[in-house]
């Protein structure tokens, strides 16, 4: 890996500032109800304080806007944390100032202090350079191991590191820098590349990015109607882009020339309107009836996609073929969910509703990497620069 990880430096005794993602979602009385995300963080908290390492926890919850909101409290986080963790962790009412700073001090070997909300200071999402100073004096080392937020350049992923160095990616930022960057430099082949979601517009980078190295894309989702309909094929009621259809026609070029295999859908499952109680049929053509809307890839296209799939050696995919959250136009996503954890090709899923695919199916043990940053695992395989890694120290 370019950078230096946690595992390069000597925590012990020292006061390291940790940036987690805890941005957990939360009932009415303040209660977690999807750990996720706090689980994704010990192996590396566990890692630290195993060394002796005197931990300081910071992440945002929510948009707040710059304002303290009792709604948005870590508190209920680090109630959590405490009883994953078999031990107290003590709460720091602020994120800054003399309390923030003598809890820091507090801190013996092996001890752990979560700051509260990150964003109950506007400073924080401006990257705000005292801001930043003053959250680095709090500690001696920093970890960043919130790939979800390294796209955004805030005060505790970027602005930090100008004034407290080393920093360094924890266990899961190392993880995912580990398979995404193998998507882009030097994947195995054959590499087949599944993309969906509603717009084409989502993801120009993405599918650009993608198409330098990728054998195969399949298009599903509302935005294969915007290719379809950019090679004139009726797609009736369907949802897609007037304004990008010469876009479509670019990518379908650019595919053609590089010689890469790219496969739009050759039966729907329509229905009048997307609604749970709406009539699902199959349309056995490319072709959609004009009084009628496609909600999922068709049973001949789920076949050709499970086909492509299985030849694979890499896989990489982000965004549903269907509107699966409606149970009747969900089958074409769980089919290639299955279908990608059958494979024995190392397989990557980023984007939150590609995500809840795999956990909907009942497969998501049987993913090689499941990405925790949707926007950031879109930003990193597009090819963008993210400036919470770019930060950190470059490994000698």
């Amino acid at each position: 890996m370019p950078k230096l990880s946690i595992r390069d430096v000597d925590l012990k005794g020292k006061r390291v500032f940790v940036r987690v993602d805890f941005n957990v979602p939360l009932d009415a009385a303040g209660n977690v109800t999807d750990d996720t995300r706090i689980r994704a963080s010990l192996p590396t908290i566990e890692w630290a304080l195993q060394r002796g390492a005197r931990l300081i926890l910071a992440s945002h919850l929510g948009r707040p806007k710059g304002k303290s909101d009792p709604k948005m409290s870590l508190r209920p986080a680090a109630e959590r944390l405490s009883k994953l963790l078999g031990q107290a962790v003590a709460f720091a009412p602020d994120s800054m100032g003399a309390e923030a700073q003598s809890a820091a001090t507090a801190l013996r070997d092996g001890q752990v202090l979560l700051l509260e909300n990150l964003r109950f200071h506007v400073e924080e999402e401006k990257d705000d350079p005292e801001f930043s100073r003053k959250l680095a004096s709090l500690a001696e080392v920093y970890v960043n191991d919130a790939f979800g937020t390294a796209h955004r350049a805030h005060a505790s992923t970027e602005g930090i590191t100008h004034y407290l160095t080393p920093a360094v990616a924890g266990l899961l930022m190392e993880k995912e820098l580990q398979y995404l960057g193998q998507a882009v430099e030097n994947p195995p082949r054959p590499y087949v590349a599944i993309v969906g979601g509603a717009k084409v517009s989502d993801k120009i980078g993405f599918l650009e990015n993608l198409m330098r190295f990728a054998d195969v894309v399949l298009i599903g989702g509302a935005m294969a109607y915007t290719f379809l309909k950019a090679c004139g094929v009726e797609v009736g009621l369907s949802r897609f882009e007037p304004d990008k259809l010469d876009l479509a026609r670019d990518l379908l070029s650019f595919s053609e020339r590089r010689s890469i295999k790219l496969c739009l859908p050759q039966d729907h499952v329509v229905a009048e309107k997307l609604d749970p109680s709406a009539a699902a049929e199959v349309v056995r053509e490319q072709a959609i009836p004009a009084n009628r809307l496609g909600a999922d890839i068709g049973p001949l296209t789920r076949s050709d996609y499970a086909a492509e799939i299985e030849r694979a050696r890499m896989i990489v995919w982000n965004g549903p073929m269907g509107v699966f959250e409606i149970a009747q136009f969900s089958e074409g996503t769980v089919a290639v969910a299955k279908a990608v954890a059958a494979s024995s090709a190392i397989s990557i899923v980023g984007g939150g509703d590609s995500v809840a695919a795999v956990r909907k199916a009942g497969v998501a043990d049987k993913i090689t990497h499941i990405s925790t940053g949707g926007g950031a695992s879109l930003e990193f395989l597009s090819g963008m620069q993210l400036p919470g890694v770019d930060a950190l120290t470059e490994a000698k």
